[in-house]
């Protein structure tokens, strides 16, 4: 699925306006009130921006991946909890039930995803199992009852994004043995009894998002809400999630880049030292000359494995992406790190200061070498990759 080109033009200038004039401005609020304005997320939802990657047929946008990265890499150019307040409808929260669901979970769902009535969160990290998603240990126990089989679902997720607004969960839970292949994704509505969330997390940065912990005890929910239909099969739906999500965050890491860049060039034209704007000066140039290059490189890889997952079939697995997606996420986040750390330098003592955006972004980019995968997680997909070719 794509959007025609005429209509993604049309949306990507409209994004970039949202992002200047009214993301960027609202920086300051996030930052001193930790929240995103109500006015903001309901712009949102009027944009379609809850909806991106929904396809048409069930009331989205529905965009490519190659059209999504373009997308984030616009949204990466201001504070990260503002595509929070819907990455997990347009990502990893909602992408089982459209890779993986049933006809009929796809109708019930998608519709009120796609117009942000309904937001979704993606359950799978725990308090020992997040790396090692195989090894999680919530349980989901069958009961055969009169008015229908139904499992009771019992455990503790942790830093579960956006679950203080999530309306129903795609959630991992292991319903037979050890291993991946007990493992099985349930949608879980959020307000099921036995459901508790607990209290929102005290973050490095990122500013304005929201995870925490949700806690199940014997939270009963159907049969008929294990994604898909048929138990076992959560683990692979999990993978096929990550993949599009880590492609995303390694767009969002670009554009958080670009926006460290720009901020950081700026300032080398204002700032002025021994007569002359700092940016003359050889050793400032080499910094920002790096920090292009490697931005450059990086977004010439995120764009050229979108064009890979596009043409894999919507609904399948591929080892040789997923090896590719990892060099991507590996090589972006990681070089958001240094563009970043190259933007505090440039700076100098005012890049430790709160007031300038370089700060911020700082202790924002640190996240994204972490979750959804750590840096050292995708190398050892690429290696295993990489000793598996023949």
């Amino acid at each position: 699925m794509a959007l025609d080109d005429e209509s993604f033009g049309l949306l990507l200038s409209t994004v970039q306006r949202f992002v200047q004039e009214r993301l960027v401005p609202a920086e300051n609020h996030l930052e001193e009130h930790d929240e995103v304005p109500p006015e903001l997320v309901a712009a949102m939802k009027e944009m379609g921006l809850f909806g991106l990657t929904v396809p048409e047929a069930y009331g989205g946008i529905g965009l490519s991946v190659s059209q999504e990265v373009q997308v984030n890499f616009e949204l990466g150019r201001t504070a990260p909890a503002f595509r929070s307040v819907f990455g997990t409808n347009t990502g990893i929260g909602s992408q089982g039930i459209l890779m993986d669901g049933t006809p009929e979970q796809k109708a019930q769902y998608l519709p009120r995803v796609a117009s942000g009535e309904l937001v979704m969160s993606f359950a799978l990290t725990e308090p020992d199992a997040g790396s090692d998603a195989g090894s999680l240990k919530t349980r989901a126990e069958l009961i055969h009852a009169p008015d229908g089989d139904h499992y009771l679902l019992n455990g503790t997720k942790r830093y579960i994004t956006n679950a203080p607004r999530a309306g129903a969960f795609t959630l991992m839970a292991r319903t037979g043995g050890p291993g991946a292949a007990g493992v099985s994704a349930f949608i879980v509505p959020a307000d099921l009894p036995g459901i508790t969330l607990g209290r929102k997390d005290r973050k490095m940065g990122q500013r304005g998002t929201m995870t925490c912990d949700v806690v199940l005890e014997n939270v009963r929910v159907p049969a008929s809400h294990i994604i898909g239909g048929v138990p076992g099969r959560g683990f692979r739906t999990a993978m096929k999630v990550l993949d599009r999500g880590r492609l995303n965050i390694s767009a969002v890491a670009c554009g958080m880049a670009q926006r460290v860049l720009d901020e950081s060039t700026r300032y080398a034209r204002e700032r002025r030292q021994f007569g002359q704007p700092i940016g003359e000066f050889q050793l400032v140039q080499a910094m920002l000359a790096d920090s292009q290059a490697e931005l450059m490189a990086g977004w010439a890889l995120v764009r050229e494995v979108a064009q890979h997952f596009d043409r894999k079939p919507a609904d399948a697995s591929d080892p040789n992406v997923s090896m590719r997606v990892s060099c991507a996420k590996l090589f972006c986040t990681e070089m958001a790190g240094r563009v970043a750390d190259r933007g505090v330098q440039v700076h100098g003592g005012a890049g430790y200061i709160n007031d300038y955006p370089v700060e911020r972004f700082y202790r924002d980019v640190r996240l994204l070498r972490l979750y959804e995968g750590t840096t050292q997680i995708q190398q050892v997909i690429v290696g295993r990759a990489l000793m598996q070719d023949r």
